[in-house]
Parts: structure tokens; sequence; C-alpha cells
């Protein structure tokens, strides 16, 4: 019979065996680390560009095919494996045509000059802050500034800027440095304004661009009411995840364009709930 002593020996040599198996089967280095880290910042702002489109349910629909391939493999399901794997081995080019739209997004913020210029280039990969994009906005006033424009068939065209820069659409030509402040848009879309032509942007509670000329979407079965501000609204929503709002000049109406999709308003309690959700995703 062993006594204590030895009992004590022989469970230490036990627990050190499976210690040492445990670190032998995690044999993690400081590169498997980042490694890790940096697959799952990649996989994180992967679902953030395709958040709120109808991309995110492809993506999903796409892991869930990933992962019955990969279950029947497992139980040598040769048939449904085979061809499950044909599928996934051309998957690549097919990500490319189905996410062109994102791609570019995405390809838009790394050639960004500010991207790279600015000094605070970790506000591109807030995990802390992601509460806030345009915390400045005034929406009081904007909401107001747009409800007298439809009113009064003004037509105009707000771009909201979010985390894409939009620098690539202004220059010396149009870019201003302007608080947002009542009246202050109506002013800038009136018919006889010399700033009425073309888009404003606005960034936390600044307008910083007008007379802004914005890429057109390449999209053609469009409503016949839609205009040429609708058709910028939805391009440069397509291309950045900027938030647009345009007033028709015709009909006085309103519609909020996010993710190139054009979503008609009735009331300015929903668009400003709308813009306050959107702004704190």
């Amino acid at each position: 019979m062993l006594t204590y002593g030895e009992h004590s020996i022989s469970f230490y040599n036990f627990t050190k065996k499976l210690l040492l198996g445990i670190t032998d089967f995690i044999d993690f280095s400081f590169l498997d680390v980042i490694d890790i880290l940096l697959v799952a910042l990649l996989l994180f702002y992967l679902y953030k560009l395709l958040k709120g489109t109808v991309a995110i349910n492809i993506f999903i629909g796409i892991v869930i095919i990933y992962l019955i391939w990969r279950l029947t493999d497992i139980l040598n399901m040769d048939v449904l494996s085979n061809l499950l794997g044909k599928f996934i081995s051309v998957g690549f080019f097919a990500l490319i045509v189905v996410f062109q739209q994102e791609i570019r997004k995405f390809l838009l913020l790394l050639g960004s000059t500010n991207f790279a210029s600015r000094r605070n280039m970790i506000r591109y990969f807030r995990f802390l802050n992601q509460n806030k994009i345009i915390s400045d906005l005034n929406l009081d006033v904007l909401i107001d500034s747009c409800e007298e424009m439809s009113n009064a068939k003004t037509g105009a065209i707000i771009v909201l800027q979010r985390n894409n820069s939009l620098e690539f659409a202004l220059s010396q030509n149009n870019r201003v440095q302007m608080q947002l402040s009542p009246h202050l848009l109506q002013s800038i879309f009136f018919k006889n304004s010399p700033l009425h032509d073309g888009a404003v942007i606005i960034k936390n509670n600044e307008i910083i661009g007008t007379r802004v000329v914005l890429p057109l979407t390449e999209k053609t079965k469009l409503p016949n009411a839609y205009g040429l501000r609708h058709r910028a609204g939805m391009g440069i929503s397509e291309k950045t995840d900027a938030l647009v709002i345009v007033i028709s000049e015709q009909t006085g109406k309103i519609v909020y364009i996010k993710n190139g999709e054009v979503y008609p308003q009735e009331s300015m309690a929903v668009l400003r709930e709308i813009i306050s959700q959107d702004l704190s995703e």
C-alpha cells in the first residue's frame, strides 16, 4: 500500500505529465498569438463592413456551406463532400463577384489619403468607442431643416460622413468649414444660391463640402421618380459607408439612402430615429 508521501509524488508526476502534454498540444508561440488576433480583427471588421447589408446574409450562407462541407468530409460522405468541395474551390472568384461593392469600400478606405496621414489612425480600429461615429451632429437642426426644405419643395442632397473618409470628393473649389446651424442648409440649397448645385457633406456637426459632385450609381433599373440626386446618393452610399438624405425638388418627398438602398420617409420622427441608430453602429 502506498503511503501519503508516495500518493503525493504520484499525483505530482501525473499533473506534471498532463500539463506537459497540454503545453505540447497547445504549442503557441508569440507569432501564433499575433496570427490569431489578426484573423479575429479581420473577421470583426468584415462583419462590420457587411452588417446591415444584403451581403451579410450571403456571407452567412457561404459560412454554413463551408461548415457542412467540413462535416461531410469528417463523416466520409464522399459524394456530398466532393460536390461541396468543388463549390468551395471556386468560391474565391465567386466572392469577388458577389462582394465587389464591399471590396471596393474596403480598398477605398485603405487608399484614402486620410487613412495614412492621420495621427490618430487608431480611430479606424475603434473597439472602445463603437457607439459614437458622429457624436456631435445636431440631429434636431438637421431634421428641422429637412422638414422645412421638404415643405418648400427645395431640392437637396445631404451626405453624412461616417468611418470612410470622403476626402476624395473634396477639392479646393468645394471645401468649406461651416458649423451646422438653423436655416444654414436652407440657405445653401435655395435655388438662387451659388452653392445649391451639388451635394453637401457633413462631418461631425460641420459642413465640410458644398457643390460636391458625387459618383453615380451604375444601377439602370430605377423608378422614373428618381433623378440625378437619387442616383448620386445611391452611388456614394455604395462606395462608402456614408448616409444620404435626398429631398425631391418636384414632390418635396424625402428618401434616406444607405448602402445603395433607398428608403422613402413619411415621418420626420422615424427619420430621426433611423439616422440616430445608424450613426451609433
